[in-house]
């Protein structure tokens, strides 16, 4: 028994207490002994020193006026841009023409019919039904300028996302040098390059699909990386022993094993796209974008909704019809397949023949079904009856204000008392002991940088109020993940809801969220949970769904309950997905954390917004940077690197 006792006296401590984290809080605290005085002394203990920013505005202000003097001159603009520009404004053109000169029916069927072709028949009513009622709501047109515009977009970002999946995949020098680059694509908000976008590009649609393109390819790289690199490595031995090359191994053994995180990926994609098209319009690209747009600037959230709801409808019908297809990869082709196609083609062709001949192009004025006036005397109702005054629980401003005073003041005030040099230690501290020095490095020289850029306290008001979203997001994010993998019926009734969250453009829910919460930071928080959310259930769902079932049927013969199977066979071994998740978390939050300066959230969300509204390239940029910055931090010090990153997976 004294034995007993001993060893476990003796036994290793658990966590942090472990002796390589021991080593590395003592080597912090030694540099923290050494440089910390020295600091203090030559630049005090409180927020940022001013000698140690750099004001950008003159280069910035600079550059701005080069790109405006020499856009219509210089061999840059001349020989590459302005091709660029002129193969997507040809290639969204020709895809609009097109639509227009098929026909409302003949868009229809044909979506129909190629649906039922690669996906089914329940997937080919789906789509007809959606088509349909973009029609009824008197969106067609809207409906067929985002399509072409989307159906560009979607196909570059597609494939500039798997091509350097591919690379990150393979190489892992490659993946670590795409991880900054694919953080700052999918942090940096659309507001913050918009202007350098207008600014080589102009107004108009090459915009428009370049910042949807540069939003909407990370989770199509990271989720092909993530496929690649998790490919099951006996399958890949087996493959090799049999004398296959690199390029073989690829095309027969990994891309196929990776085909469920490639879908994934292809349906972000499609979501991020869709999501950007009211940023887009912004810009000049028209469309359902540009409806949205016009009714909110009026406050009209019933004529909002009406532009939306196809915005949605298109994300699932291109979600449903693409998973679908995605299973049916493999399968043994159907009886007459081929004839069934020729069929398919053909009554698509003889409807849009007979629309056309008919002269029955457009939708007809007379079958459009006004939403606009219902929704917003709805919207009216919520306002007075659920604003304030509920009996018991209070009402939903008050719900703002108790958040907001319990957890988002507190936090902010928190971290603004902190000495600048006590934040970069602990964010060393946390990037140490999870990775390497070198993510350390990063995590410091990231935090720091915001610093220079003369952005310290409303940084911090920033990161105050992701911190508060991500939380949420996650703790029921997780929650709604595990739930959608373990039961079919959840997963299905979530996934509707997880489309229309992710899909419906930020502004057409950011009013209903200020009607019901008010102006402020909660309300920001809100919708960055909104956001951010179907992402990290979508990932916690799929990681936990692939794991692999020998291991769960072994925990089952063993006697384990389904929480034990959850907390000691799924979760550690979806822990690559778990951290994705994370990952998407923080860089959504962040990547909506300018709807935060549109609704009184104030901080880097407010300068980005205000730099792009007075065409101020300098402070839209400044904040951009810092907002990219702070994504930088937060993902290395929430993402395993190194030999802990490979121990844990």
């Amino acid at each position: 028994m004294a034995a007993l006792t001993a060893s476990a006296t003796e036994a290793p401590a658990p966590g942090v207490l472990r002796k390589p984290a021991v080593r590395k809080l003592g080597v912090l605290l030694l540099l923290a002994a050494v440089l910390v005085p020295f600091a203090v002394s030559r630049w005090g203990s409180g927020a940022w020193p001013g000698a140690l920013t750099v004001d950008l505005s003159g280069p910035l202000g600079t550059a701005s006026d080069w790109i405006v003097d020499n856009r219509d001159s210089h061999p840059l603009f001349l020989y590459f841009l302005g091709h660029v520009s002129n193969v997507v404004v040809i290639a969204v053109r020709a895809v609009y023409l097109a639509l227009l000169a098929v026909g409302w029916a003949g868009v229809t069927a044909v979506a129909a019919l190629t649906a039922w072709r690669v996906a089914g028949i329940r997937p080919a009513l789906g789509t007809a039904a959606a088509f349909l009622a973009c029609g009824l709501l008197g969106m067609w047109v809207p409906t067929m300028q985002t399509l072409a515009l989307m159906v560009v977009a979607v196909a570059a970002s597609v494939v500039v996302g798997a091509l350097l999946g591919l690379g990150a995949g393979l190489s892992d020098r490659v993946h670590r040098g795409l991880r900054p680059v694919l953080d700052t694509m999918q942090v940096l908000p659309a507001f913050a390059y918009l202007l350098p976008v207008v600014l080589v590009f102009g107004i108009g649609v090459p915009a428009a699909v370049l910042a949807t393109v540069v939003y909407a390819a990370p989770p199509m790289a990271r989720l092909t990386a993530l496929g690649l690199r998790g490919a099951d490595k006996e399958v890949l031995e087996a493959v090799e022993s049999l004398g296959t090359t690199a390029r073989q191994r690829l095309l027969t053994a990994r891309i196929p094993l990776a085909r469920k995180e490639l879908l994934l990926g292809l349906n972000q994609t499609i979501m991020m796209a869709l999501s950007m098209a009211v940023i887009a319009s912004v810009i000049g690209a028209g469309g359902l974008g540009d409806r949205v747009y016009q009714a909110l600037a009026s406050v009209d959230v019933g004529a909002a909704l009406a532009a939306g709801i196809p915005i949605v409808l298109l994300a699932v019908v291109l979600d449903r019809v693409t998973g679908a297809a995605g299973a049916r990869l493999g399968d043994a082709p159907a009886p007459h397949a081929r004839l069934l196609g020729v069929c398919a083609l053909a009554a698509a062709v003889v409807v849009a023949a007979a629309g056309r001949i008919a002269g029955r192009l457009e939708w007809p004025e007379s079958w459009v079904v006004g939403i606009a006036e219902p929704v917003n005397r709805a919207v009216d109702w919520m306002t007075a009856h659920l604003y304030s005054g509920v009996p018991v629980v209070g009402g939903t401003a008050d719900w703002a204000g108790r958040f907001t005073t319990w957890v988002l003041d507190p936090l902010r005030d928190g971290l603004q008392w902190l000495p600048w040099w006590s934040v970069l230690l602990i964010v060393a501290a946390l990037a140490w002991l999870i990775g390497t020095w070198r993510t350390a490095l990063t995590a410091v020289l990231a935090m720091a940088a915001i610093g220079v850029l003369g952005v310290w306290g409303p940084s911090l008001d920033t990161l105050s109020q992701v911190l508060a979203a991500v939380a949420v997001t996650l703790v029921i994010g997780f929650a709604l993940g595990v739930a959608a993998a373990r039961s079919d019926r959840v997963e299905r009734l979530l996934r509707p809801v997880l489309d229309v969250f992710q899909t419906m453009p930020q502004f057409v829910y950011l009013i209903p969220v200020v009607a019901l919460f008010g102006v402020g930071r909660a309300p920001a928080v809100a919708a960055a949970v909104v956001y951010a959310l179907p992402a990290v259930v979508r990932i916690t769902a799929q990681g936990l769904r692939q794991v692999d079932p020998a291991a769960l049927e072994s925990a089952r013969s063993l006697g384990a309950t389904g929480a034990q199977q959850l907390r000691q066979v799924q979760l550690p071994l979806a822990r690559p997905a778990l951290l994705l998740a994370v990952n998407q978390g923080v860089v959504l939050v962040l990547a909506v954390v300018i709807i935060g300066g549109l609704v009184g959230g104030g901080a880097l969300g407010y300068d980005v917004v205000f730099g792009l509204a007075q065409g101020d390239l300098a402070t839209g940029l400044v904040a951009g940077a810092a907002i990219v910055c702070l994504g930088l931090m937060l993902d290395r010090v929430t993402q395993p690197t190194g030999r802990r990153a490979t121990k844990g997976a």
